[in-house]
């Protein structure tokens, strides 16, 4: 099975369950601390579809941990804790999503803010899958 048809079985196993975050591994950071929240979007369906799935794949290869989500906007929706888990936690948080300010009002609506200093959010309704993966990924 593909690295993408396992984190889409991921994915689907994450939104059925409601458990919010599915991990690609056991911890959901990288070696510089720094965790990566994907967001599949899959209710809006507002970002493009080829660059989602190029975004999974490519962190699916990198071999990076990260957390992939359904949808971040239910996951706000519900309060989800796995938010205020990520948001309060150590070290830097990049986020593949939408518009930056939507992510920051999605997080603020669950209850659980976003520490301005420490996050950066990609926005995958504007740039390529090439640019959100270096922005994630570091690589410049």
């Amino acid at each position: 099975m593909s690295a993408a048809a396992k984190m889409s079985e991921a994915l689907d196993h994450s939104n059925a369950s409601h458990s919010g975050a599915s991990h690609s591994s056991n911890d959901s950071s990288s070696d510089n601390g720094t965790r990566i929240l994907y967001c599949n979007c899959a209710y809006a369906q507002i970002i493009p579809e080829a660059v989602k799935t190029d975004v999974l794949e490519g962190l699916a290869a990198s071999g990076v941990s990260f957390d992939a989500v359904a949808d971040l906007c239910e996951l706000s929706a519900r309060r989800d804790g796995s938010l205020k888990r990520l948001a309060s936690g150590p070290g830097k948080i990049k986020i593949a999503a939408c518009y930056p300010r939507a992510v920051n009002w999605l997080f603020a609506a669950a209850g659980a803010p976003l520490p301005k200093d420490r996050v950066e959010v990609r926005n995958m309704r504007v740039e390529s899958a090439e640019e959100t993966l270096k922005g994630l990924l570091g690589k410049s």
